[in-house]
């Protein structure tokens, strides 16, 4: 009995690490194609959508580890980044607060979907992935102000508004497959 709870705990780990690694190898793969913004050094990009499904996928720590191992990728030269970037100067530039503020997009709406149960989970999945986007954008609102010499007002103009619309529909898309895919992968319901 022993012998098969330790290859069941085992095989649990062994799972979690490979969808650790199968998120953070979609991100390395979908992140790198960006739309640019004329209007904006900020580029849409689909590493918020990979991150909102990652978050119903894995815990919320697993899903920061899974971005956090991408976001070394990059670091390290890898072309990673949106516009299939690479390197500290990208972290440095203009868009760094974005990526730093995605830790923290992962962190809140990762805990507020894997505590959301019952009736009304939906809800709060929803307003898990807007309060992680929330914040995510006054990171990178912040960042980018600063990089750029605006107000903070400036800054949401060229960094936050014309994105609203995009993000929308990908919290959307990640609301209809996050749950699918969460089940599927994950046996939770």
């Amino acid at each position: 009995m022993h012998k098969t709870s330790a290859n069941f705990q085992a095989s649990m780990n062994t799972r979690q690490m490979v969808l650790i690694a199968l998120m953070t190898a979609v991100t390395c793969i979908l992140a790198p194609f960006s739309i640019p913004i004329p209007i904006s050094p900020v580029p849409i990009s689909l590493t918020n959508l990979v991150l909102y499904i990652s978050v119903f996928i894995l815990s919320w720590k697993q899903a920061t580890l899974s971005y956090a191992v991408y976001l070394l990728l990059g670091i390290a030269g890898l072309p990673v980044f949106s516009g299939f970037a690479g390197g500290l100067a990208k972290v440095a530039g203009p868009t760094g607060g974005y990526l730093a503020g995605f830790i923290f997009l992962t962190i809140l709406s990762g805990f507020v979907i894997q505590k959301s149960s019952g009736k009304y989970r939906y809800l709060f999945y929803t307003l898990g992935l807007l309060l992680g986007t929330a914040v995510m954008y006054v990171f990178g609102t912040f960042w980018l102000a600063a990089q750029m010499n605006l107000t903070f007002a400036q800054g949401l103009a060229v960094g936050v508004l014309p994105y609203l619309p995009v993000d929308i529909i990908k919290i959307v898309i990640a609301l209809v497959l996050g749950p699918i895919l969460r089940k599927r992968l994950c046996n939770i319901h």
